[in-house]
């Protein structure tokens, strides 16, 4: 599975494992964390149907036409609104947040999470009013070891919605696949 290239040139891959019923029947994934090939926490009992639902949800708006469209106009900064709508206003929206896995798990045993973030940079002139502010969202994605160490990386929609394929298409290797459950996914 290709990782996450971080800001701190560390990769981190997020490796999805089967989580089995009583029967022995993979049926939904846990996230393991690696930090250039070493163990760096787990995280997202049962949370391979949120990264399917917010694959679909990604394909959706980087699409033409979808809402995100009129006010995004480069595709890589179109991100689907959180769910509730009541974290949009937020100053950093998340797209999921995944910590430990048990509730009997400490919270040093690892965190990933996913934030929307605006930047602006003014394009033209220094000291200009010929010039207008570019703005760009972009996906954060931060994960904490159980060590107490983080990582960050920076994403496209594009990366994002690649990203997620991924992973989904490790947990469908190992059984524990959601693409029927919850609609297509781009690739």
């Amino acid at each position: 599975m290709r990782g996450l290239r971080c800001l701190d040139g560390s990769d981190l891959a997020v490796v999805p494992v089967a989580s089995l019923d009583r029967g022995g029947r993979p049926f939904e994934v846990t996230l393991e964390l690696r930090r250039d090939g070493d163990s760096f926490g787990a995280v997202g009992q049962r949370c391979g149907h949120l990264l399917a639902d917010l694959a679909v949800r990604v394909a959706a708006a980087r699409a033409d036409g979808s809402p995100q469209s009129a006010e995004w106009p480069d595709p890589d900064d179109r991100f689907p609104d959180p769910r509730g709508g009541g974290d949009a206003a937020a100053r950093e929206p998340e797209l999921f947040a995944f910590r430990y896995r048990d509730r009997a798990d400490v919270a040093s045993t690892g965190e990933l999470r996913c934030t929307l973030r605006t930047s602006a940079m003014w394009v033209g002139g220094q000291r200009s009013a010929a010039g207008r502010w570019r703005l760009a969202r972009r996906a954060v994605v931060e994960a904490w070891g159980a060590g107490g160490h983080g990582v960050r990386a920076v994403l496209t929609s594009a990366d994002l919605a690649r990203f997620l394929a991924d992973v989904l298409a490790e947990a469908e290797r190992a059984g524990a696949g959601h693409r029927g459950r919850r609609g297509r996914y781009a690739r």
